[in-house]
């Protein structure tokens, strides 16, 4: 079976389609988000390492929260939402 040419799915409501096998944190960052949550004190915090360590990245998935999201491919109908 081929691959899809593109992905879509949903940033903070937003539709956007990628590339099959792009991560959720390029796929957020391709949308132009570059806060994907806030720390305690509410400083804006991104990814850091890109390979799932540093969990800066965190984001809700699908309704579940605190997902790396540099570790998660994409998958149609996605549902993302950053703390942006």
């Amino acid at each position: 079976m081929p691959m899809p040419e593109t992905v879509s799915l949903r940033i903070n409501g937003k539709e956007l389609s990628v590339a099959p096998g792009t991560t959720v944190a390029a796929a957020i960052l391709i949308a132009g988000h570059s806060a994907f949550r806030r720390s305690v004190a509410g400083t804006p915090r991104g990814p850091l390492c890109g390979m799932g360590i540093c969990f800066e990245c965190r984001v809700t998935v699908n309704g579940e929260p605190h997902a790396r999201s540099c570790q998660i491919e994409c998958m149609p109908g996605m549902e993302v939402r950053t703390g942006d």
